[in-house]
């Protein structure tokens, strides 16, 4: 799943609107978009819903540990790259996947991104945190996930309790945003904060959901359009 927000399909009067959106939706920078989408979803809580109608205007708010490669046509193992994460590695039995962190990436409210996040965010989950989120769509994706440790604050390893070659494909795909410890599962249904290139301006059901790029967002032209990866 690719993070962009083309191709909504025009129904009703339920829009989404962005805000000082990028050149790739016109000639030129700045403006509004707005654009019919065909369903309010019931929260926007990414973890929590199953629908496109979520992923597709949401996505754009959060970033993943790794991401498929969006210069890419088809998806595959070899299209992923990283995102919040810088690399990646698997130890010899296939049971270890360690991640050191990009430092320096902000959430929206100013907060710094640490390994505490990721490990909240799997806690979520997996089931494991004091906090539950009200639904859990994808919680079998995690069946296989042990623990996630840290070692220090900008590196995470994913301990698996058998080898799982598709794991990473899992942390790639579109439903595998990382979530803010300081921000409950209760407030990420409505006011969801990300560390992505559009902030959540306004939610109103069945009426618009409204974005605007984020001018503090973290990762330069220059990554976007080259990456790395590093696989043992």
């Amino acid at each position: 799943m690719k993070r962009n927000l083309i191709g909504f399909a025009a129904a009703g009067a339920f829009v989404l609107a962005l805000a000082a959106s990028p050149p790739a939706f016109a000639q030129k920078q700045g403006g509004t978009l707005t654009i019919g989408h065909f369903d309010s979803p019931a929260s926007i809580s990414l973890l929590e819903e199953s629908t496109n109608a979520v992923n597709r205007p949401l996505m754009a708010v959060f970033n993943n540990l790794v991401m498929y490669d969006q210069y890419v046509p088809q998806n595959s193992p070899k299209s992923i790259v990283p995102d919040l994460a810088t690399s990646w590695s698997w130890n010899e039995e296939g049971t270890e996947l360690t991640l050191p962190l990009r430092q320096g990436v902000k959430w929206h409210d100013g907060k710094p991104f640490t390994a505490n996040d990721v490990q909240c965010t799997l806690d979520l989950l997996t089931g494991k945190s004091a906090e539950k989120l009200r639904i859990n769509p994808r919680k079998s994706w995690w069946d296989n996930l042990e623990k996630v440790s840290s070692n220090g604050d900008f590196e995470v390893t994913f301990h698996l309790k058998r080898a799982q070659p598709a794991f990473l494909a899992l942390l790639a795909t579109g439903w595998s945003p990382i979530y803010p410890c300081h921000v409950s599962p209760r407030d990420m249904r409505t006011r969801p904060i990300g560390t992505g290139p559009f902030k959540l301006v306004e939610f109103q059901p069945n009426q618009v959901i409204r974005v605007a790029k984020n001018p503090d967002y973290w990762k330069p032209a220059s990554l976007i359009s080259t990456v790395s990866n590093t696989r043992s």
